[in-house]
């Protein structure tokens, strides 16, 4: 599903799958964006540009270009990450079991590339008692039209 800045819908259906090499990835991505994404490594925490970011707007996935997150669902976990409480459209993320560093946890992952972007905690507050933990190199922020 397609939004717009402002969290409008401009076109809906089924997102086609992006399937590239790791060579054409690396073209697309820089060095950590791509071994966030592709390697499912973890930026370290209070590192990542979209920590501390709050300008309206919305997040899409630095690989594809998928709209994942609006700003309005964005807010201070104090834990170095930019947090979520949901995606923009649920569509466009989906979830695995990760059992990886010795804990099980939900790994959130960009359908439209199969990209890796964070992990989904169930330990925040309303409305949905969710946190999206999300690299900010597996981000790029699209700023909010007639600003």
């Amino acid at each position: 599903m397609e939004l717009s800045a402002a969290g409008e819908v401009t076109g809906g259906g089924e997102v086609p799958k992006i399937v590239l090499a790791d060579e054409e990835w690396r073209e697309r991505l820089t060095p950590l964006g791509f071994s966030v994404t592709r390697k499912k490594a973890t930026e370290l925490a209070f590192t990542g540009r979209y920590d501390k970011h709050y300008e309206p707007g919305l997040y899409r996935c630095a690989a594809c270009n998928a709209p994942l997150f609006h700003s309005s669902a964005k807010f201070d976990s104090r834990t170095g990450w930019p947090s979520f409480s949901a995606p923009a459209a649920a569509a466009n993320v989906y979830t695995e079991t990760d059992g990886s560093g010795g804990m099980l946890r939900d790994e959130v992952l960009c359908r439209r590339c199969d990209g890796h972007l964070g992990h989904v905690f169930p330990d925040d507050p309303e409305p949905t008692g969710l946190r999206y933990c999300i690299n900010s190199a597996a981000l790029r922020f699209e700023a909010m039209s007639g600003r």
